[in-house]
């Protein structure tokens, strides 16, 4: 049986970034990860300042070599299949049947891709095809892009983009959501609209260079940007009894306490903001909160 003070479920920036602060604090961390990241599709991570363009699994390499140095963090490679217990003392599992009582348990899971049945996107997603223009935006600047999403997602994200370039067809892969208001405005910014199924995506080692839509029409484009669906990294939140909001994440405050005592949750797993600059932050706050709560009832004990 492996005891420690921390239990971190997934080793991504938010993970790491907690399990650094945690390390220099003097807490037992372990950080357990099932190694399967996300972004493990994408060449280069963009918008981490000194860091900016590094590849995720160089990222994550250089994160563990650092933690090397601070003894009180280790890493369990696996997958967390139950926890029971209370604040103080809970108990994790793993597949493999290792099992870890720790005081406090801190979720930086992330999100996973849901599977969107577009002939041809997986093979161009995280090369041409991405999710979010903070991180790959630069990159396609000024470029005839596709943008794949519908409705009130799609209109927000048709002027965000528009700071990266003008040149972008939207493909809504069936009805589009819209109101009437809506397409006209589109029709105002002169973006072409369409609600044809897409039958594929076509490209070359990973470039986009057409979009063909169930009716025969090729669109020519040299990036894409979709709308993931996307789902939770683990139920094991709710199994506890974590509230979680109406956009699918587990609620929490700014500190990143959950509504169950003992539990936090960092990274994707609490926030909208899908970045690894903004995952490693809310990993550090919530380590920072979670090591003053033990400090705190460390102290209370002895008195």
């Amino acid at each position: 049986m492996n005891k420690v003070d921390v239990a971190i479920i997934g080793g991504g920036p938010a993970g790491l970034s907690a399990g650094l602060m945690l390390g220099r604090a003097r807490k037992q961390t372990i950080i357990i990860d099932e190694g399967r990241p996300r972004n493990a599709v994408t060449r280069e991570a963009h918008g981490f300042l000194t860091r900016d363009g590094i590849s995720p699994s160089e990222f994550r390499s250089i994160a563990k070599d650092q933690l090397r140095g601070y003894p009180s963090v280790s890493h369990a490679e696996g997958t967390v299949v139950s926890i029971s217990g209370e604040d103080g003392n809970f108990l994790l599992e793993t597949a493999t049947g290792m099992k870890i009582a720790s005081k406090k348990l801190l979720f930086a899971v992330g999100m996973k891709d849901r599977k969107l049945g577009i002939p041809g996107l997986d093979e161009v997603y995280g090369k041409s095809a991405f999710v979010c223009p903070y991180c790959d935006g630069w990159e396609l600047r000024d470029q005839p892009l596709v943008v794949i999403s519908r409705g009130a997602a799609l209109m927000h994200f048709a002027p965000l983009l528009s700071g990266w370039t003008k040149q972008f067809i939207i493909c809504t892969n069936g009805p589009d959501e819209l109101s009437e208001s809506e397409r006209n405005e589109l029709r105002d910014h002169q973006i072409p609209l369409f609600n044809q199924p897409i039958r594929a995506i076509l490209s070359s080692e990973g470039m986009v260079n057409h979009v063909v839509l169930e009716d025969g029409t090729e669109i020519p484009c040299t990036g894409i940007f979709f709308k993931p669906e996307l789902v939770a990294g683990t139920d094991l939140p709710q199994v506890l009894g974590c509230s979680i909001s109406d956009t699918g994440v587990i609620a929490v405050n700014e500190f990143g306490k959950s509504s169950v005592h003992g539990v936090y949750a960092a990274g994707d797993a609490s926030s909208l903001m899908h970045q690894s600059i903004a995952a490693a932050a809310s990993g550090a706050l919530a380590a920072a909160a979670i090591n003053g709560e033990l400090n705190q009832e460390a102290w209370q004990n002895k008195q």
